[in-house]
């Protein structure tokens, strides 16, 4: 048997980077390559494009001292290299900064080094870019955070009443003068802030601002706005999201240490012609009123009674204290109503019992449109599967939650409403109505909204086989209904950034979709759970709950980071982090004693567990030493890239003591084959992660993976993993030459397997391989996303940042065509192939700044830099 490719272990824990939307636009153009955003200049078939501050068009909040710029290449002459920029930094039309002319094919995160940048102001900024077909040019601006002098005395205002659940409504009346050149808006909040002026949202953001450890950190969101003279009225409407939820639930997010009211801090900000400011700010001389959302929780629902629309009461709002975590940028992408679904049928299983489905579980809200008497209720259960009478199965299986689960109240003012839940979202594709007024509602009487964070998909899989293709398309759905400023696990039942989870996905998430800001902040978030030992907690943000031990979850806070490096190219995270990185390794290292590590989470759903959550029957140590093995490793690495060779020196020694100390207690050399304590039977994960991870001696490898593919091979081309082990084992089988037997597997329709699912009517990726999965909006059995673009299409990195891409299709013999494409920083890097004539073609993209490694079956490597490329082989 061949060995292991050397490229196995990058194609596993690298990830791609996506390009991002600006906050306050959506996200229509999903490939920003040709899209000259700003351009100054363009010819000799240069496009200087997509100039990027902190990776953002125009950011209008950036609170680092050191902004990066970005910017995008396209040329129509092959083989095109940037030599050289120039960035010129205005304010006011006076030059704050300029870097001269650098001779660098440098094009992103390159780092301001001027003087301080002042808060709360405008800057513009010019690159002038050179290239060796030619120059152009590209221009944009950024405005700077505030501080606390800047908020101008701006107050923390809502409700006082602790036992009080209506959502409040404030209200402030203010006066702009004629000649007003712009405004801009500042919110920060306890919870959520719904913005109107003149009952006008002030942005299209929803669920907003973003979501943290209060006490650590409290995300700002800046929107700009144009007023016009005359009388206005701001307005505000505030929901409790995890800062001050009510329902009682096993996270104890109602008992979490910043708990409280929702409260709001506010700033708008108008600037005149004359440079003249008016500020108006969140005080006691705004109003506030109990609104019509009665209650409103993120898992149990909302209530909402139209009679109370129009308060008759309005009371000065009341000052309170401020979060205790420090403002920050809102830096991820804000949560948007990105497309409506119409109902396709509605059914009536019961008498006066209504369920609408749709084409597909999604994560959002329905929107209600009828007409009723005064105080009629209207009653919506959502859920992404119907049970055996056809009613919707919203059931709490686990018992989470105390005071209701994914339920909806409306109750009619009299005549017509129409109305959908704000400060709340669900996992559904069935929405039970009951209490309806009129008989049977119409077909269009229910639409459903698709909500996430406007993360823009940037990648793309194409193939002859349309299971892979359903795959990909269910993958990057559930990835999207998981989006919520973190990654979440389920937005039906759990809506929490549980590490392990986002940790297996990054690198799905980062090549589909423009995720790479969103991970950097839940890195931070991660960050933020540790204990005094320097161990992170299980979900992130995180309420006090989830103190466990599982390295293999923890592993998120080292690996995410080394995934953003590696695909998106940013080292921010790394220079962040190493250091609570490295200790919280060394401890985990310090608390395995003889080289073997312990977890409470290992394999976790593999086929034989429990559909509702369960590890595999196997010796969890065995994931646990390899995942410390995985960490040391890296740690290593990224302590060798920050310039600390003698702390990386330190890791590299722990992680040959733990390899040791592995093969010494879980290798059987006689069979060539890794078992766990009290195991029964083999066990592919165990031997899936010790191949993956680099821990097998080179003289065993061919054995060990030939035994995974004979396992595979005697359950009938079946894997038998959960979610560890699952992103592993097509991409290890197809570099060890088993790539048939992987094949094979994903291929595979009968259970358990992808097509399993697809055969049973799935839209989406489960939580479970079983029909009885507790939840069908789950992605992290889904990582055969991975395979599909590294081995199928043929597309992954060698180097970060995608510099250096490898195209090497590695599944010809079983497929006639396949196509991939990701958004690097570099900008699009793209690969198709097809079989024509006995003769295998091949089309490759590579974006300028990168070169690429091509390697076709039984010929030779060749090196081709940026342009478009034909390619054939026989």
């Amino acid at each position: 048997m061949p060995r292991i490719r050397p490229l196995v272990l990058a194609t596993l824990f690298l990830t791609t980077p996506a390009f991002t939307t600006p906050v306050g636009a959506a996200s229509a153009v999903k490939d920003p390559v040709g899209a000259a955003s700003a351009a100054m200049g363009a010819r000799d078939g240069i496009t200087i494009h997509t100039p990027q501050v902190e990776r953002t068009d125009t950011p209008t909040y950036v609170d680092t001292e050191t902004p990066r710029f970005s910017w995008l290449i396209n040329s129509t002459v092959n083989e095109t290299r940037q030599t050289g920029y120039r960035i010129v930094v205005t304010h006011d039309g006076k030059t704050l900064w300029d870097t001269g002319e650098v001779h660098s094919s440098r094009s992103f995160d390159i780092d301001y080094a001027g003087p301080a940048l002042q808060p709360g102001q405008r800057y513009e900024w010019l690159a002038a870019v050179h290239t060796s077909n030619g120059d152009g040019s590209v221009a944009s601006h950024f405005d700077t955070a505030l501080d606390e002098t800047g908020w101008h005395g701006a107050q923390w205002i809502g409700k006082a009443d602790a036992a009080s659940l209506p959502a409040p409504l404030l209200r402030k009346t203010f006066h702009v003068d004629a000649h007003a050149a712009c405004a801009t808006l500042y919110v920060a909040a306890g919870g959520y802030a719904d913005l109107s002026i003149d009952g006008r949202p002030v942005s299209d953001a929803v669920l907003s601002p973003g979501f943290t450890d209060y006490d650590k950190r409290v995300e700002v969101v800046a929107t700009d706005m144009v007023l016009t003279p005359g009388d206005h009225l701001l307005g505000a409407e505030l929901g409790r999201g995890f800062y001050g939820m009510t329902n009682p639930n096993v996270w104890h997010w109602e008992r979490a240490p910043w708990h409280g009211q929702p409260r709001l801090r506010a700033m708008l900000r108008i600037r005149y012609d004359d440079g003249h400011v008016q500020d108006i700010v969140s005080d006691s001389s705004w109003r506030i009123a109990d609104g019509p959302t009665r209650l409103d929780d993120l898992y149990g629902g909302e209530s909402y009674d139209a009679r109370d629309a129009t308060p008759a009461t309005w009371m000065p709002a009341s000052v309170l204290p401020a979060p205790r975590g420090k403002l920050v940028a809102q830096t991820e992408q804000p949560i948007r109503v990105l497309d409506t679904l119409h109902a396709t049928s509605v059914t009536e299983p019961k008498p006066g019992v209504f369920v609408f489905a749709f084409a597909r579980v999604i994560a959002g809200w329905a929107t209600f449109d009828t007409t009723g008497p005064a105080g009629t209720t209207i009653t919506a259960h959502y859920g992404e599967k119907l049970m055996p009478d056809g009613t919707v199965d919203a059931r709490d299986e686990h018992h989470y939650f105390k005071a209701g689960f994914q339920t909806d109240r409306l109750t009619l003012a009299g005549g017509h409403e129409r109305w959908h839940p704000r400060f709340s979202y669900k996992g559904f594709r069935y929405v039970q109505v009951e209490g309806w007024p009129g008989g049977k509602p119409a077909l269009d009487a229910v639409t459903a909204q698709v909500v996430h964070t406007d993360a823009a998909v940037t990648g793309r899989f194409e193939s002859a086989n349309p299971l892979l293709d359903w795959i990909h398309r269910a993958a990057v759905d559930t990835m999207l209904n998981n989006l919520y400023g973190i990654p979440t696990d389920t937005p039906m039942y759990e809506k929490n950034g549980w590490t392990g989870d986002g940790m297996l996905g990054a690198d799905m998430f980062l090549r589909n979709v423009d995720a790479d800001r969103l991970l950097a902040k839940w890195v931070r978030d991660i960050a933020d759970t540790r204990k005094a030992d320097g161990s992170p907690l299980l979900i992130a943000p995180n309420p006090g709950w989830g103190d466990v031990r599982a390295p293999t979850w923890h592993a998120a806070y080292v690996l995410v980071p080394w995934s953003l490096w590696m695909n998106a190219g940013d080292r921010r995270p790394i220079d962040e982090h190493i250091d609570g990185i490295a200790r919280y390794v060394t401890m985990e290292n310090a608390r395995s004693p003889g080289g073997i590590a312990d977890t409470e989470l290992g394999d976790w759903v593999s086929p034989e567990t429990d559909p509702g959550g369960e590890n595999a029957p196997e010796d969890k140590h065995v994931a646990a030493t390899a995942y410390l093995y995985r960490m040391q490793r890296v740690t290593a690495d990224m302590l060798r890239l920050v310039g600390d060779t003698t702390r990386a020196a330190v890791f590299d020694a722990q992680a040959d003591a733990v390899r040791d100390a592995f093969n010494a207690h879980f290798l059987d050399r006689a069979a060539g084959r890794y078992r766990g304590d009290g195991d029964q039977g083999y066990r592919q994960a165990h031997n899936l992660l010790a191949l993956a991870f680099g821990l097998v001696p080179d003289d065993l490898r061919d054995r060990v993976a030939a035994g995974v593919a004979a396992d595979a091979k005697a359950r009938g081309d079946h894997l038998d993993t959960g979610a560890l082990a699952t992103k592993v084992i097509l991409p290890v089988l197809t570099g060890t030459g088993h790539a048939d037997e992987a094949w094979r597997i994903a291929t595979q329709i009968t259970f358990p397997s992808w097509g399993f699912w697809r055969e049973n009517g799935a839209t989406s990726l489960w939580e479970h391989w079983k029909l009885a999965s507790r939840s069908r909006g789950h992605y992290f059995l889904g990582t055969v996303d991975d395979w599909l673009f590294g081995d199928v299409a043929g597309l992954r990195p060698l180097a970060p940042g995608w510099q250096r891409i490898e195209v090497r299709p590695a599944v010809t013999a079983w497929l006639d065509h396949a196509s991939a494409a990701v958004m690097t920083p570099y900008g699009k890097a793209s690969v198709a192939w097809r079989k024509t004539g006995g003769r295998v073609e091949l089309d490759v993209h590579v974006p300028v700044g990168a070169e690429a490694v091509v390697g076709l079956p039984g010929h030779s490597d060749t090196v081709i830099g940026p342009g478009d490329h034909h390619l054939s082989a026989p």
